[in-house]
């Protein structure tokens, strides 16, 4: 029997040295940009990116901190938004309550397609106009006077059970826009790799996490790609490499 070295380092440890910590990939944040400028007694912010889930914490903050430097409040400019969700809208709505109870406005100026739709399913346009409220049935001098708290939002004409049955109307319609595509998009998938439902599920959700693409957004391209333009190269390859994750071993 061979005499061990007691100056030799242990197996165990060179296997332990031959592998490396590999980190993580990290996703990149959702894109979100926000401008604020002075004007007169009034703040204005320019928002830019995507309002989600993801972004709703940095709006919420900006515009607290610009209705704070204001002294009437604040007007939106949405254009440059390219996708805002509920959560988007929620932010905008109890910021408004924040201001109407300082007895301030939060105004919405302009605003992109995609917004605009999702003020009109919730019927919410009219709640970030500009359009003077009586109090009492009465406009004094042109200017709005703060009503007590216990009876802020029905003075302004909603409560906040309505805002949040008209959020809640939000989600489901969208649900069911959203829906289908993804479905097809799932049936693509179970045709093409013979994937199941659960895995084509998968599938998706993995390659929208890894691409950092809205899932509906991720399903209408892969839709489209069966008689349209093919999937950009990156794209095919990380949802060849979801495929084999979920399908293991031939």
């Amino acid at each position: 029997m061979p005499e061990h070295d007691p100056s030799a380092p242990p197996r165990s440890s060179a296997a332990v040295q031959a592998t490396p910590c590999v980190p993580a990939p990290v996703a990149p944040p959702a894109y979100l940009e926000i401008v604020t400028r002075p004007a007169g007694t009034r703040t204005v912010v320019v928002v830019s990116g995507e309002l989600d889930i993801d972004t709703e914490q940095t709006l919420r903050r900006a515009l607290r901190l610009a209705l704070a430097r204001s002294s009437e409040g604040v007007d939106l400019d949405l254009t440059g938004v390219g996708f805002c969700d509920c959560s988007g809208l929620n932010v905008l709505l109890r910021v408004r309550r924040i201001a109407l109870t300082d007895g301030k406005t939060l105004r919405i100026r302009a605003a992109a397609p995609g917004v605009e739709r999702l003020l009109a399913l919730t019927d919410t346009s009219s709640l970030f106009t500009d359009a003077p409220t009586p109090v009492d049935g009465v406009v004094h001098d042109g200017h709005r006077h703060s009503p007590a708290p216990h009876g802020l939002m029905e003075e302004y004409g909603v409560s906040d059970e309505v805002e949040e049955l008209r959020v809640e109307v939000a989600q489901l319609k969208r649900a069911m826009l959203t829906r289908p595509v993804i479905d097809l998009a799932r049936g693509t998938l179970m045709a093409t790799f013979g994937l199941s439902p659960e895995d084509a599920w998968n599938v998706l959700a993995d390659v929208s996490q890894h691409t950092n693409t809205k899932l509906h957004q991720l399903a209408e391209e892969l839709v489209e790609s069966v008689n349209g333009p093919p999937l950009s190269p990156s794209l095919r390859q990380q949802l060849s490499a979801a495929v084999d994750a979920v399908s293991g071993p031939a």
